[in-house]
């Protein structure tokens, strides 16, 4: 057969290769610099019928017969995808849970892509591994203040709350069936089981249900109070009616920071109600979390080390780029029911020789070495300025609820726990045209590109939802937005419009 030089595709020790990545990798500094991080608007206002035009013009083969210059690719890739991007750092979009990456961390994320460490075996991932672990150590410290808790990154809270779920089902079956669901399945019991969370909670609590294959009818929503928080009462009654049911509650989900709200359930008690009942206490902090940094707030997640896990998102207010999160475990000895051992990736006598593999502790195999981008930005900013940027975000809520609050043509529905505001035009209108006026005004500010808000249902009315991740968002900024909402709203109402 006949040698041929692959090499220059590759970043290694031949200098065409190294000049060739360097070249890539500027080009691509300059795509986001020109074409994304300079715009002035959060979007830039094409609907997804001309981005779909515009894409299949531009690129009209997924697979050419031949290569295409990459200076050419790099000039195409930034006007037609990096453009048309939604702007997160922009202080306007302020729509969902999704964050402004900080510098530091885009940088981890070019030497995690370059050395591709795969974090499911020791010897693909040496030192990755050793860091990992101990920035686990740190998050058990912080949030679970117990000597035998563990942890592993993931995906993010999808992954951590199904992990959750899943020990806790497995753990159950194990300690009152004697059953082992890792060899034996499902036993003829599992119909019975049963899991508790507010209704507004996480809708992954449902997905994992029929994923482990209890279905969905397994949830059991409990009402929330005036401020959004599982209501206490509402709690006990359902317990009462599972136990006389002789159904099997299993696990009881906390949320610290529900999506819309932002609203944290009263963690201590409902810990107290987990261990009356022999349930397993999960705690979704994956938005919430991030309030352990902050001197100010921290005491918002008091009782949060009372839980048996914990997830907690690092692409929300620990300003992480996608993806990266972490599934925290106070007892260690729990990750055995997913511990599997293969002889090529992770063999038994590893472990007698103290060498550590972390695919014993996740659902995942091939991992991403997501920890660095967390530990980079920790070391570079500190705790304390950490703790400066979640608090101004809390403050501005808190700010912008006033501002909504005192004018009459907007509805506020909730004093924020934390940094998300939910509220609607509402003026002289009523029944459905507010719904549909609502509507039109968030869609109207994405096609102008000059604002990007959530929407959302509350009591199945439509809402609009401001959720203030960005610490460069200014109050200069939200008058501006409130301004555009009720300018778009009379106009609706003068024209007939909806």
């Amino acid at each position: 057969m006949e040698t041929q030089n692959f090499s220059r595709y590759f970043l290694n020790t031949d200098q065409e290769s190294v000049a060739l990545y360097q070249q890539v990798m500027q080009q691509a500094q300059t795509a986001l610099v020109n074409q994304f991080s300079t715009n002035q608007k959060p979007y830039s206002g094409l609907n997804y019928q001309e981005l779909n035009v515009l894409l299949s013009r531009t690129f009209q083969e997924v697979v050419p017969e031949n290569p295409v210059h990459v200076n050419q690719l790099m000039s195409d890739i930034g006007e037609v995808l990096i453009k048309n991007s939604v702007v997160v750092t922009n202080p306007l979009c302020i729509a969902h849970l999704h964050c402004p990456p900080l510098s530091v961390a885009l940088a981890a994320e070019a030497l995690i892509s370059g050395t591709n460490q795969s974090m499911d075996s020791w010897d693909q991932s040496s030192a990755a591994t050793m860091l990992e672990q101990k920035v686990v150590n740190w998050l058990t410290q912080a949030f679970l203040q117990n000597d035998k808790a563990d942890g592993v990154f993931t995906s993010g809270g999808t992954q951590s709350n199904f992990m959750g779920l899943l020990l806790a089902r497995d753990r159950y079956l194990f300690k009152r069936f004697n059953w082992n669901t890792q060899k034996q399945g499902l036993p003829p019991q599992a119909h019975k089981l049963r899991i508790f969370c507010s209704k507004d909670a996480h809708f992954t609590v449902k997905q994992s249900a029929f994923l482990l294959g209890l279905g969905e009818q397994a949830v059991i929503p409990i009402e929330t109070d005036h401020n959004h928080r599982m209501c206490l009462r509402d709690l006990d009654q359902r317990l009462r009616d599972a136990e006389e049911q002789d159904l099997s509650p299993f696990v009881l989900v906390a949320t610290a920071g529900t999506t819309d709200f932002g609203s944290i359930d009263p963690l201590s008690e409902l810990a107290s109600r987990a261990k009356k009942h022999h349930m397993w206490f999960h705690v979704d902090a994956a938005y919430g979390g991030a309030l352990i940094l902050s001197d100010r707030y921290r005491d918002k997640l008091k009782g949060i080390e009372l839980g048996d896990s914990i997830t907690v998102d690092f692409h929300k207010l620990f300003y992480q780029p996608i993806s990266c999160g972490a599934f925290l475990l106070k007892d260690q000895s729990n990750f055995n029911f997913i511990k599997q051992n293969a002889d090529y990736l992770n063999p038994e006598d590893d472990e007698e020789t103290g060498i550590p593999n972390l695919v014993t502790k996740s659902i995942q195999t091939t991992r991403r070495f997501d920890s660095l981008k967390l530990f980079m930005s920790l070391q570079s900013l500190g705790r304390k300025k950490f703790a400066e940027m979640i608090d101004y975000t809390m403050d501005l809520a808190k700010e912008t609820a006033m501002l909504i609050e005192e004018d009459k043509q907007l509805e506020l529905v909730n004093v924020p726990e934390m940094n998300a505001v939910v509220f609607r035009y509402v003026h002289q209108i009523n029944g459905k045209k507010v719904d549909k006026i609502n509507t039109f005004i968030r869609t109207r500010l994405i096609e102008k590109g000059d604002a990007i808000l959530a929407r959302t249902r509350v009591q199945g009315r439509a809402f609009l939802k401001l959720t203030l991740l960005n610490p460069q968002t200014t109050m200069k900024d939200i008058r501006l937005i409130i301004n555009q909402v009720k300018k778009i709203g009379g106009e609706c109402e003068y024209n007939g419009n909806h």
